[in-house]
């Protein structure tokens, strides 16, 4: 029987503005190589020749884009940065009942040889109308359904230079106090080099930035990051840290891991090399069962041999030493050389890409929308800020730390027109909940025990011993060819990644 069509609910102002962000976004992303300051202009031509024609688009959809458009994009991103790429408004367009695209997945997944094509000209004979081949295309693909693209032949890939390609990935650990514990890490692809590493009590995005921003004032920032398609590494928010720092942001394709070999290989050997000296008291007799079948080879009782670890500050210690010491000071199969001299030999002739701390602190905030009162008010986790008593009534967007709810909160209105800022007047929290419980999992109030031969903790004094009171800077790196310098200022970055 014919599917009548619904309509399509309304959408508001801060729709059209997320719409609006992903539409950036992936014209950010396919610019991002050809619009880099590096590249002439008789380099870029052929560049944007290459890159002009289809490409699946923000929503799913395959989208043409001409040369034309492809300069005028590097042309707004030049002049007005992220923000120029986003389009204009316009006005929705027809959008597919819900009820339609559900008959085409049933008919796609019940037969599924059945192509875009054959299930279109099923529906039309069925409803006597159907969506376009594109529409079923972009919706299949949405919903993970095979089309029928053949694969693609692969081979081993390792990035050209450092900092080209940071590959991501998060690891189980132990249960430390009862809790189960999470490794957030990236290496570099062309050193094998750890620059960014961090135990946590969660894995969620707060963890993973509590990783990342360090690494990235440390060690530079990166061209690319490649992650899986977790949670923590499809949310917003990361995505809105790469678009403002001018990262190109990849995920790998479901089921296809091919490139993040190298973050595999490098857990199997934090798995074997350092979680198997790990040995965390049993919280109590009766859950230890429990806990050393969920954390195989990683838990372990006091009894046994090895470090015994009781709180997570003393876990992320004890890695970062591991990391720098032996880690990082062991020759690579593959490369020939330590991720240390890889990544030091890669900056002989080349600077990384740095950008201001203030750039970098915004580009991890966080946003929120609200609604402003009668007053000229609008509350945040609890908290009452003051903004333009000319904004009540108004919806607008708060960018913010999670982390220091007391820090100044830019104020945008309808369109991402910049409003000042929000005056903090009453406050409940110093933090947002999630951020609060993030900073308490680097608590450094642990308690060290040793008993026998203590492998891991002979590693953390051999760090200590090695790294300098005095800080040294990037450039006296590079410019020294004093091997002991080098080693404790990369002793001391990899200490700031990991905290």
């Amino acid at each position: 029987m014919p599917v009548t069509p619904t309509t399509p609910p309304r959408r508001d102002a801060l729709a059209r503005k997320d719409r609006a962000e992903k539409i950036a976004l992936f014209r950010y992303q396919l610019i991002r190589e050809a619009a880099d300051d590096s590249v002439t202009s008789r380099q870029r031509g052929p560049m944007v020749r290459a890159l002009a024609g289809e490409h699946p688009g923000p929503f799913g959809e395959v989208v043409h884009v001409s040369k034309d458009t492809l300069d005028r994009w590097i042309r707004l991103w030049r002049r007005g940065g992220f923000d120029a790429l986003k389009p204009s408004g316009r006005t929705q367009g027809p959008v597919t009942a819900p009820g339609v695209l559900a008959l085409a997945e049933t008919l796609k997944r019940e037969n599924p040889a059945r192509t875009a094509a054959q299930v279109r000209r099923i529906m039309a004979a069925t409803l006597g109308d159907a969506p376009s081949e594109s529409t079923l295309l972009r919706h299949f693909r949405t919903l993970d359904i095979p089309t029928g693209t053949p694969a693609a032949a692969t081979g081993r890939f390792e990035a050209a230079y450092c900092n080209e390609i940071w590959v991501g990935d998060g690891l189980h650990g132990p249960r430390i106090a009862g809790r189960k514990t999470y490794l957030f890490a990236f290496l570099d692809d062309h050193s094998r080099l750890v620059v960014a590493a961090r135990w946590a009590f969660a894995e969620d995005t707060v963890r993973l930035a509590a990783a990342l921003r360090p690494a990235m004032e440390a060690r530079g920032i990166p061209e690319a990051v490649y992650v899986d398609n977790g949670s923590a590494f499809s949310d917003a928010s990361l995505a809105r840290i790469c678009a403002r720092l001018g990262i190109r942001l990849i995920h790998s394709r479901p089921y296809r891991p091919q490139g993040r070999g190298k973050i595999e290989r490098f857990f199997n050997t934090v798995t074997s090399q350092f979680l198997s000296e790990i040995t965390v008291p049993e919280p109590s007799a009766t859950s230890a069962t429990a806990d050393t079948a969920t954390t195989a080879g990683t838990t372990r009782t006091a009894g046994m041999a090895g470090t015994a670890v009781s709180t997570l500050a003393e876990l992320n210690a004890l890695f970062t030493s591991w990391v720098e010491v032996v880690y990082h000071r062991a020759t690579h199969t593959t490369t020939g050389q330590t991720p240390l001299e890889r990544w030091d030999a890669g900056w002989a002739e080349r600077r990384p890409r740095r950008k201001d701390p203030e750039v970098i602190t915004e580009a991890f905030r966080w946003s929120a929308h609200r609604t402003v009162s009668k007053t000229g008010t609008v509350s945040l986790l609890a908290n009452t800020y003051q903004v333009d008593p000319l904004l009540a009534g108004a919806r607008v967007e708060l960018v913010y730390d999670p982390f220091d709810l007391t820090a100044p909160i830019a104020v945008s209105a309808a369109g991402g027109v910049p409003a000042g800022q929000a005056v903090l007047l009453e406050i409940s929290r110093n933090a947002h909940p999630k951020a609060a419980r993030a900073a308490a999992d680097t608590d450094t109030g642990a308690t060290q025990t040793t008993s026998g031969i203590d492998y891991l903790r002979l590693i953390e004094t051999h760090h200590k011993d090695t790294m300098t009171a005095q800080p040294i800077t990037f450039t006296t790196i590079t410019d020294s060819p004093a091997t002991g310098r080098a080693d404790a200022a990369h002793a001391a970055a990899g200490g700031e990644a990991a905290r």
